[in-house]
């Protein structure tokens, strides 16, 4: 009976035991995550467990999906939590600070008994305070604790000289090993296991999905350049299996594009700040004093000391805070789910293996059989081997080198997206070199450099002519002058080998520039490029030429009549335009006259004035000498000449400036109706 009892107790301990589904596919993407599905058999009543490290739970509780086929119903998921080690920490009496001293702890625990060893003594009591002693001139700095004996004696001890020391509350010692206990735990990677139960009483198939952080796969390709067929792209994908579990026959999808994806935290419980609130306490009533009264009419202050009603709250006023721990978000779905990738095509029939499908703006490799890789381990699996429209040519794009580089013109003729990767080039059966890709859609084209060709040297030689003016207007008093600069850019190739090539110079593309004499192959966004045929031992020159538009301002009100009549010359002012600017230098011209005439008056009048001022000297000089009074009548005559003129010269200058505000004000209105 005995014998039969144990066995039972064994019997339902083995089937106690969650079962463990294995990896079933996975899909690697190329911006940190894979996908991977788990599925297997669940008995009646039975649990599963997904294991995965503690930094992988958040991306699991974002994206965990469930499918279920048999019948049976999923209950619910569990998984170990994990409290945020700050508010673990919160809860002790202590708190034990980064390269905090043994002093600055035991303060924090005033009223605990302790127990010191020094040496075969042993010294306890209750903690009064601890504290840091800093070092003195011949003292090192010491640590000390003050305790209160059983015998009620205050005794300082040097901490440093204590052998052991204990607490007597085994509660309290029980909490410091619970708090190291937390800080071990923050640090740890140990793996979190997640509960998948069941209820009902028939055996189903289920399948969990997830994505989890992982390594992107790589690529890199290997182009042979036959001399004489197609040439073939060959794509290797490289992947790194570290999950920590070996994967044993999955089906495996490589992914290339770069969907949005982000971390969330929430495997750790999220604690609410709740705000306090409390009744107002009742105060005491305050006296009342009642003033003395008159005939006729009371006037008094009624201070009453009654309390004002309690603030009515509501549980939403007081924030609804929920205890509950975060739980899993996860779907449970019964049959075909839409989370998945999409199904497997039958594999193709191209050597690598592997088929190829577009998964909306993404592109997925499948391999076509199922794949080995253990855990800790990579592998290199071969995703392409296509024909594809290529041309091998010379590239120059280096302008700090006289060789151009030995390139091939590729042309995804493969109906699938190539993703980006380092190209290793065999060119005719030998090792050509190595070059960059990026990633290549269908139909597109993209060239490659993969080696320095050393059989070709260009130069550049430049040249400009003198600048045009090819268009002139005039609005509101603002002359734009439009000149055209031509700019040759002259590239002089010498091909020394003895057989033809194709050359592509990329010509920088600079705003404001336009081509005049060349058609470009095609344009980038900083480059024409324009293909060059080269014949065997001979040398080419290939002139580009630009023209660059330069526009002026200028103002007429400030513009000479020399600068205005240079533009009146110029071929390319219609007529129209032609008159009204030969009308404005005319007007601007009798201006700079009449200004000449005010100039010139002015310079009169200076003299005038200043011969006026040497004759009045004169005639003050010799009216202090007797006999001189004939002489000082002919200085007197003079003198009265001299005023005639200068009143004559200021009626003229008065006449000029008169005449210069009528000109400028006929100039202003002339300028403000002209526009060509």
């Amino acid at each position: 009976m005995m014998i039969r009892t144990l066995f039972c107790l064994l019997v339902g301990a083995a089937l106690a035991v969650p079962a463990e589904l294995p990896v079933t596919q996975v899909v690697l993407y190329k911006h940190g995550v894979g996908f991977f599905e788990r599925a297997g058999t669940l008995g009646p009543g039975d649990s599963a467990r997904l294991d995965f490290d503690a930094g992988e739970m958040n991306d699991v509780l974002k994206s965990l999906t469930i499918e279920e086929r048999g019948g049976g119903k999923i209950s619910g998921l569990r998984y170990d939590s994990m409290d945020p080690l700050s508010h673990t920490l919160a809860q002790f009496p202590f708190q034990i600070g980064g390269a905090q001293p043994l002093s600055g702890m035991l303060d924090q625990l005033k009223g605990a008994r302790i127990e010191l060893k020094f040496g075969n003594d042993t010294v306890s009591g209750a903690i009064v305070n601890a504290r840091e002693i800093p070092a003195a001139e011949n003292q090192p700095a010491r640590e000390q604790l003050t305790l209160l004996l059983d015998s009620g004696e205050l005794r300082n001890l040097d901490l440093g000289a204590a052998a052991g020391i204990r607490f007597a509350d085994s509660q309290l010692q029980q909490q410091f090993r619970d708090y190291l206990a937390a800080l071990a735990a923050a640090r740890s990677k140990e793996r979190r296991s997640v509960y998948i139960d069941s209820t009902g009483a028939k055996e189903r198939q289920i399948t969990a999905s997830y994505m989890v952080p992982a390594p992107v796969w790589k690529s890199s390709y290997r182009l042979i350049l036959p001399d004489a067929g197609k040439p073939v792209l060959e794509g290797w994908a490289i992947v790194d299996n570290t999950t920590g579990e070996d994967w044993t026959k999955v089906r495996l999808s490589l992914v290339s594009g770069r969907p949005i994806s982000f971390t969330s935290q929430l495997y750790a419980p999220r604690y609410v700040s709740r705000p306090s609130a409390e009744l107002p306490e009742d105060t005491a009533a305050r006296p009342v004093l009642h003033e003395g009264g008159y005939s006729g009419e009371v006037i008094g202050i009624n201070a009453n000391g009654d309390a004002s009603a309690a603030p009515q709250f509501s549980a939403g006023s007081l924030g609804a805070v929920s205890s509950a721990k975060a739980q899993p978000s996860f779907v449970v779905k019964s049959g075909n789910f839409a989370g998945m990738p999409p199904a497997f095509a039958s594999p193709s029939s191209i050597v690598a293996g592997a088929s190829a499908d577009a998964v909306g703006e993404l592109f997925e490799y499948r391999m076509a059989q199922p794949v080995t890789i253990r855990k800790n381990e990579s592998a290199m699996l071969p995703f392409l081997q296509e024909a594809l429209d290529a041309r091998k040519l010379l590239i120059w794009s280096d302008r700090s080198s006289e060789h151009p580089t030995n390139a091939a013109e590729l042309t995804n003729s493969t109906g699938k997206v190539l993703d980006g990767g380092p190209i290793t080039v065999y060119d005719g059966g030998v090792y050509g070199g190595e070059a960059l890709m990026e990633t290549l859609k269908a139909g597109d084209k993209r060239l490659i450099s993969y080696a320095v060709d050393l059989g070709t040297r260009i130069t550049t030689a430049f040249d400009s002519k003198q600048a045009v003016t090819r268009e002139i207007h005039l609005y509101q008093g603002v002359l734009t002058a439009k000149s055209a600069t031509e700019e040759i850019v002259t590239y002089t190739v010498r091909n020394v080998d003895q057989k033809a090539k194709t050359l592509i110079i990329e010509h920088p593309l600079r705003a404001g520039y336009t081509l005049l004499n060349q058609k470009p192959m095609e344009k980038t966004a900083d480059n024409y490029r324009f293909e060059v045929p080269l014949a065997a031992g001979a040398t080419k020159t290939f002139a580009v030429s630009e023209e660059h538009i330069d526009s002026k301002f200028f103002l007429l009100t400030n513009a000479t009549p020399d600068f205005l009549l240079s533009y009146v010359r110029n071929r390319d002012l219609n007529e129209e335009g032609r008159k009204q600017l030969g009308r404005i230098a005319n007007q601007k011209q009798q201006i700079a006259e009449n200004n000449a005439a005010i100039d010139d008056a002015e310079r009169q009048l200076k003299d005038l004035n200043t011969d006026e001022d040497r004759l009045r000297r004169n005639i003050e000089s010799l009216n202090r000498v007797s006999g001189q009074q004939q002489q000082v009548q002919d200085y007197a005559r003079q003198l009265g000449a001299l005023e005639q003129k200068l009143t004559g010269l200021r009626d003229r200058q008065a006449e000029l400036q008169k005449k210069k505000t009528a000109l400028q004000h006929d100039l202003d209105e002339m300028i403000a109706s002209l526009s060509f």
